[in-house]
């Protein structure tokens, strides 16, 4: 977390731009001279001693990731590569769903994914959105345009049209909150111009972010807009791997056993307002998740 920092020596005022974070069981810190007044551009200062910061410490890592995942998948068989996404996308739409609440089970998502057969004594609303989202997680992968509102809308409308068809595919205009956090989304008025401003935000820095850093800063913009009436965590998660995927890099799926972990994060980043907290727990995650890249 980047922080402003002033020191008084002698009479005279310095500030300093720090940097906290923890590695191997120790706080350690980095620290820029900003000059002895606040600049007007602080917040460009800082975005830029952020990802110098990533720049030196975990860009190197995820495209290391993206290499040896790549030519990993160039030797292997296209059948096996086809059970591979297949296996991806029913942990992925398990644990998509379950976090939403979903009543389906591990066992229940992949018989009904990959055999066809359904579940007894389940909700049916449940069995559906899981079907829905094996699709529209397939169109995602196939979709060679870029995100837009208009693809996100279509994404929504699909996983919901047979469940919820009063939200689906639709902005809400109306105030929504979330169970189990102190954050509050935007009101109903500020929504629109949240969710436009989210795209162009989206148009400018794809050209500049590392894909990693940029799935994880949408995914968490996506998430404080919170512009659907429900389905904004899974609608988020297929953004975030959209991104990851468009780009070449391996995706993410968060698992349901460590839901707290990503609650927090997304909570304590939505709450301080500073989106870093996010991004790296992020960070940490897709390392973990892709170690055996890194041996």
């Amino acid at each position: 977390m980047v922080s402003l920092r002033k020191r008084e020596v002698k009479g005279k005022t310095y500030y300093y731009l720090t940097h906290t974070y923890r590695e191997k069981g120790k706080v350690r810190y980095k620290e820029t001279y900003i000059g002895d007044k606040v600049p007007s551009y602080i917040e460009q200062i800082k975005r830029e001693f952020v990802h110098n910061i990533y720049k030196e410490k975990w860009f190197v890592v995820f495209e290391r990731i993206k290499t040896r995942c790549s030519k990993e998948l160039q030797k292997t068989p296209k059948e096996v590569l086809k059970e591979n996404m297949e296996a991806f996308m029913v942990a992925f739409t398990y644990d998509t769903n379950r976090i939403e609440g979903s009543k389906l089970s591990f066992k229940d998502t992949a018989m009904l994914l990959k055999h066809g057969i359904t579940p007894k004594d389940k909700p049916i609303r449940d069995i559906e959105e899981t079907e829905a989202h094996r699709k529209v997680f397939y169109e995602m992968l196939d979709y060679k345009g870029d995100l837009s509102i208009g693809i996100v809308l279509k994404w929504h409308r699909e996983l919901f049209e047979e469940t919820k068809p009063g939200i689906a595919g639709n902005i809400r205009d109306y105030q929504v909150y979330i169970a189990g956090t102190r954050y509050k989304p935007p009101s109903a008025i500020e929504v629109q111009s949240y969710i436009l401003e989210f795209f162009k935000w989206y148009s400018r820095e794809k050209y500049v972010l590392n894909p990693v850093e940029l799935a994880a800063l949408a995914h968490i913009k996506f998430e404080a807009i919170h512009p659907f009436g429900d389905g904004n965590g899974r609608i988020g998660r297929l953004v975030m791997n959209f991104i990851l995927h468009k780009n070449g890099y391996p995706m993410l799926n968060i698992p349901y056993t460590g839901r707290r972990g990503y609650y927090t994060a997304l909570e304590r980043a939505q709450i301080k307002k500073s989106e870093q907290i996010f991004v790296l727990w992020f960070f940490k995650r897709y390392q973990k998740e892709y170690e055996r890249y890194l041996n």
